[in-house]
């Protein structure tokens, strides 16, 4: 097993530090996530593209995404310049929204795509490790809830914003949108003080630790840690379950309306999930050191309550009103899943490694989740394939009440 470390040292970052981390996480909410389901709307309404194109393009992000998270999250433990490289991925990302409607060829929007999928990669490790690096494993349950409770209030501005655009103006100032909040998350970014990270902890340990156990020794103990790798398998199941169910939703509700409608309906989902997700982030945050199991048992059992929930009506805003519950689990999911990883690989130095390649694992259920979603969609109905995904999410919370322990300060 990796040492872990008896005393828990807590960093004073400057107040200056901590805003601009805020403001980060605000507007990389947009960012990070880049078109999502709003680049479907513009290829097929404004593009007038074909179903088999738009999937094409549609899985270019996630796939390129997938590939780079486990290189992003090592290079995230290596590097000292994480500041640096957020604000390249950043502006990267705005350049990729700009050249997508500026130049709207077939080739220029996959690339612009693979570019955001490449770029998002990098995010998720950054940010967290910046986040221990400021404020120690100490500060970092409820530094965390912050983190993601800015996160979601920035996913409802821009979902607001985007709902807005498409509906009133064009579903290219979407595109625009994402460009401005990129950069806007740059300048924050930069904002962020680098003599107050402490990039030794943002690692996930000491050098003491790091003495104790070289990064050769780390990789065994980590991949020899069942707690880990069966953590990594319930996130799977649960992303598995998860990701195709608001595609899902959204197809349901768009049935027989026009785009700006198509996108108003999608913006109300986000909204919804999104404005519950930031009351849950920072609860979540708060009640963290007392216990992180049980707290991740009710985000993973409100999923297949949804899924079944979804298949007893067809009422337009009843079906919104269930994205309250994609909420509470994004909302408990999005801090513990961090903090987990940070429990489990405590003096490794491969925190954001772990977190990497546990993002890879779980980029690779979501998409193969969208694609057996559609398959069986085709074949069945909406109903069966919502009830088949709550199964899953069901399988999902049985590995974790059964064999992921729990890992919060009283465990040690």
């Amino acid at each position: 097993m990796v040492k872990l470390s008896p005393k828990l040292t807590a960093r004073q970052p400057g107040l200056t530090s901590l805003r601009a981390l805020d403001a980060a996480n605000f507007f990389l909410a947009d960012v990070r996530d880049g078109l999502g389901p709003y680049l479907a709307i513009y290829l097929l309404t404004t593009l007038h593209w074909n179903a088999q194109t738009i999937g094409i393009a549609m899985s270019v992000m996630g796939i390129a995404t997938v590939v780079a998270q486990t290189p992003a999250g090592a290079l995230v433990d290596q590097t000292r310049r994480k500041r640096a490289y957020s604000i390249v991925a950043s502006l990267l990302i705005a350049l990729s929204a700009i050249v997508t409607i500026t130049v709207p060829t077939y080739s220029v929007i996959l690339g612009g795509q693979a570019i955001m999928g490449l770029a998002a990669a990098w995010f998720t490790p950054a940010i967290a490790a910046i986040t221990l690096g400021l404020v120690g494993p100490k500060g970092l349950d409820k530094r965390v809830g912050r983190n993601e409770t800015f996160n979601h209030a920035g996913n409802v501005f821009a979902a607001m914003l985007a709902g807005l655009l498409g509906y009133y103006v064009s579903t290219k100032g979407i595109f625009l949108l994402l460009a401005a909040m990129s950069v806007l998350s740059s300048l924050s970014i930069w904002r962020i003080r680098e003599e107050d990270i402490d990039h030794q902890r943002a690692r996930g340990c000491s050098e003491e630790e790091e003495q104790a156990n070289n990064n050769s020794s780390g990789w065994q103990a980590l991949l020899g840690n069942r707690s880990i790798l069966f953590f990594a398998l319930a996130c799977v199941l649960f992303h598995f379950a998860n990701a195709a169910m608001l595609p899902l939703l959204g197809q349901r509700l768009a049935q027989g309306i026009n785009a700006g409608t198509s996108s108003a309906y999608m913006s109300a989902c986000i909204i919804v999930a999104q404005l519950v997700m930031i009351p849950v982030s920072y609860l979540t945050g708060k009640l963290a050191p007392t216990g992180r199991k049980r707290l991740l048992l009710i985000g993973f059992a409100v999923l297949p309550l949804r899924g079944l929930l979804y298949t007893l009506t067809g009422d337009p805003i009843l079906l919104v009103a269930i994205q309250v519950l994609d909420g509470v689990g994004a909302g408990i999911f999005g801090v513990l899943s961090i903090l987990i990883v940070s429990d489990l690989t405590r003096g490794s130095g491969l925190f954001n490694t772990t977190q990497g390649a546990i993002a890879t694992a779980v980029g690779l259920g979501a998409s193969l989740s969208n694609a057996f979603a559609g398959i069986l969609l085709q074949q069945t109905s909406y109903n069966i394939a919502f009830l088949t995904l709550a199964s899953l999410a069901l399988i999902a919370l049985g590995v974790l009440w059964f064999f992921v322990p729990e890992t919060g300060p009283q465990a040690s």
